[in-house]
C-alpha cells in the first residue's frame, strides 16, 4: 500500500521511526541541537494526524541490550516530539504493556512507546549466552519465537503499520520487519521518509545519469570493500580518500609515517585497483596529505607543540600522521567531481572534526554542491558525511541527505533491506 492512498481517518497507525537522538559523554540526552531524525519523520506523522488518525510512535534509543536503562528512556524526548508535532504526546512506560493506552487513543491523539530495545526480543538475539556455547542454537531458536510474540503484541495496538525508520531498515527486528507479518498488504506501508530514501538509493544505483562519481572516505578499506566492489560495476569515477589512502600508499611500498593503515588489506587495495582497470573505472586517489606530529583523536584537537606539514601521501616521514587531503589532492578531487550527473558521497576526506584538517572534506563538499547546482543528483549518506555537510553549511546545496547509516551502506552494497522487503515483498 502507498501511504498517500491510505485513508487514516478513524484508524490507529503504529509507526516505526528513528528517534535515536545524540547522547553526551555521561549517557544523558542533550538538548536536541540536531533534530534531523525527528524532522525527517514529521511529514508522515502529521499526515496521519491531519487525516484524523490516532498515532502510536515507536523507536529505539541507544543500546540498552535488553535491559531497562533510564538514561536511554524515550520519556526524555516526549516534550520535544510534542513541540514538533504541535499536539500533546502521551507516554507508555512499557512498550509491551501499552494495549490499554493504545485502545483508549482517539483520533488526533499521540502515544509514544518506551524504548523498544529494553526488550531483547526487539533485536531477537539471545542474551547472556556465547555463540560458542552448545546451547546457543536452541536459545536463538527460542528467542526468534519470542520475537514473533513481541511483534504480534506491538501489532495488536493498531489497524495499520508504517515503516519510516530507514536507519534501521537493514535489520530484521521485531518493530522493523517481523511486525509486518501481522498486517495484510492493504494495511502496511512505507512512510514518506522511507519512500524518499528508497527513491534516492534507486537514483544512484538504477536510475543512473552519467557521469556517475562516487566518493568513498573513512579510515578503513575493510569496512567499505563490499560497497566499493559493487560500485566498481556502476560508476565512471571512484574517489577514495580519508584514512584508507594510506593502505593504498603502503600497498605500493610507500612510506606513510604513523598514518592509519590496514596491513592485512594491502592485497585488497591492489585488487580494487585491478578491478577498477578491468571495469574501465577511473580510480582517484590522493597524492598529498596534511600531516601532524601530535593529534588527539579523543578531543579532535592538535596537541600543544605539535607541528603540521604537507607531505606526498607515499613519502610521509616517521613521527607524522596523515590526517587530511593536501592541496594537490583537493584540487584533484574537485576536478574529478566536476561535470558529474550522479554523485554518491559516503565518508570524509580527513579528520574534519578539527578545523586544521577539514579542508579536504570541505573541498569535496563544495565540489559536490557546485555539481548539484549544475544539474547533478547528489546523495549524501553516512553520519560523518552528513556532519560535514552541516558543518560547511551545504544542507540546501545537495539533492538528498540520507538518514540511514548502515542501511544506506547495505543498500549501496546491493543487499536487500528487511525493513523494505517486509512491506514490498
Amino acid at each position: 500500500m502507498n501511504i498517500k492512498d491510505y485513508k487514516f481517518a478513524g484508524k490507529k497507525a503504529i509507526v516505526r521511526v528513528d528517534f535515536n537522538v545524540p547522547l553526551n559523554e555521561n549517557g544523558q540526552i542533550t538538548d536536541i541541537t540536531d533534530d534531523t531524525r525527528i524532522r525527517g519523520a514529521l511529514p508522515t506523522l502529521k499526515l496521519i494526524l491531519e487525516q484524523g488518525g490516532a498515532l502510536i510512535i515507536m523507536s529505539h534509543m541507544g543500546k540498552p541490550k535488553g535491559k531497562v536503562n533510564p538514561k536511554l528512556s524515550l520519556a526524555q524526548i516526549k516534550d520535544a516530539v510534542a513541540e514538533k508535532l504541535g499536539v500533546p504526546v502521551q507516554f507508555a512506560p512499557d512498550c509491551a504493556k501499552a494495549k490499554a493506552q493504545a485502545d483508549a487513543l482517539k483520533p488526533g491523539e499521540v502515544l509514544l512507546l518506551e524504548n523498544l530495545r529494553y526488550y531483547p526480543e526487539e533485536e531477537g538475539k539471545p542474551v547472556g549466552i556465547d555463540k560458542e556455547d552448545p546451547a546457543y542454537d536452541a536459545a536463538k531458536k527460542a528467542m526468534k519465537e519470542s520475537q514473533k510474540e513481541f511483534a504480534k503484541t506491538l501489532a495488536s495496538y493498531a489497524d495499520c503499520y508504517v515503516m519510516d525508520a530507514f536507519g534501521t531498515a537493514h535489520r530484521r527486528h521485531a518493530s522493523t520487519a517481523v511486525i509486518a507479518d501481522y498486517f495484510d498488504a492493504d494495511n502496511k506501508m512505507l512512510g514518506l521518509l522511507m519512500e524518499k530514501e528508497v527513491q534516492a538509493v534507486d537514483n544512484v544505483l538504477s536510475n543512473i545519469k552519467r557521469p556517475f562519481v562516487a566518493i568513498m572516505g573513512g579510515s578503513k578499506v575493510s569496512t567499505k570493500i563490499g560497497i566499493i566492489e559493487n560500485l566498481l560495476g556502476k560508476v565512471d569515477k571512484l574517489i577514495l580518500c580519508g584514512g584508507m589512502t594510506y593502505t593504498f600508499s603502503k600497498a605500493h611500498g610507500g612510506e606513510i609515517g604513523e598514518s592509519i593503515v590496514e596491513l592485512d588489506k594491502l592485497d585488497v587495495a591492489l585488487g580494487v585497483e585491478e578491478m577498477a582497470k578491468k571495469n574501465g573505472v577511473e580510480l582517484v586517489l590522493g597524492e598529498d596529505s596534511v600531516c601532524c606530529t601530535g593529534y588527539d583523536f579523543g578531543t579532535f584537537s592538535v596537541k600543544p607543540g605539535a607541528e603540521i606539514k604537507v607531505f606526498p601521501s607515499n613519502a610521509i616521514e616517521k613521527g607524522w600522521d596523515g590526517l587530511d587531503a593536501g592541496p594537490v589532492s583537493r584540487e584533484k578531487f574537485a576536478k574529478a567531481i566536476e561535470g558529474a550527473k550522479t554523485i554518491l558521497w559516503n565518508g570524509p576526506a580527513g579528520c574534519f572534526e578539527c578545523d586544521d584538517f577539514c579542508a579536504g572534506s570541505r573541498a569535496v563538499g563544495e565540489a559536490v554542491a557546485k555539481a548539484t547546482e549544475e544539474g547533478a543528483f547528489s546523495l549524501i549518506g553516512g553520519g560523518d558525511s552528513v556532519a560535514c555537510v552541516h558543518k560547511f553549511g551545504l544542507e540546501d546545496k545537495v539533492s538528498y541527505i540520507s538518514t540511514g547509516g548502515g542501511a544506506l551502506l547495505e543498500a549501496i552494497e546491493g543487499k536487500v533491506l528487511p525493513g523494505v522487503a517486509a512491506i514490498k515483498g
